[in-house]
């Protein structure tokens, strides 16, 4: 039971990856092949979650950031630099809109949810609700 009930929550994790690659493909949007783009890495402490995303290029005030049901999700754009009598050689770095929705393992304090931006990189720190935070019982000597 437990083997199907695993299987279960991958095949929901994929599917949550596939809708949201397909939600960035546009016409014209050349991140859409780049599934999991800007590039993110969460970890968890003791008192909270901590995400971090790769979005250089990118004015932080451009970036909308919410958490809702137990998810975050991040949007924003980069916009294409055009300019005349310009032949591009390479090139790499995608641009357009995009969003990425975030499953949280844990139930956070969405009133103290903060942000920052630094080099490029948005960390968004997510303290732990008190409900979710592990609390040591006594034994009582019976």
């Amino acid at each position: 039971m437990l083997a199907a009930l695993d299987l279960f929550r991958e095949m929901d994790h994929f599917r949550r990856d596939l809708n949201q690659f397909l939600r960035n493909a546009e016409p014209g949007n050349l991140l859409a092949p780049v599934a999991g783009w800007p590039a993110a890495n969460m970890k968890e402490t003791q008192d909270g979650l901590v995400l971090e995303l790769q979005v250089p290029g990118i004015n932080p005030e451009e970036l909308d950031i919410s958490v809702k049901q137990g998810s975050l999700t991040v949007t924003g754009e980069r916009t294409l630099e055009e300019a005349e009598n310009r032949t591009w050689h390479r090139r790499e770095r995608g641009f357009g809109k995009f969003s990425r929705t975030f499953e949280l393992p844990a139930e956070v304090d969405t009133d103290k949810v903060s942000a920052a931006f630094k080099d490029g990189i948005l960390r968004v720190k997510l303290p732990k609700a008190e409900t979710a935070k592990p609390k040591r019982i006594e034994i009582s000597m019976a």
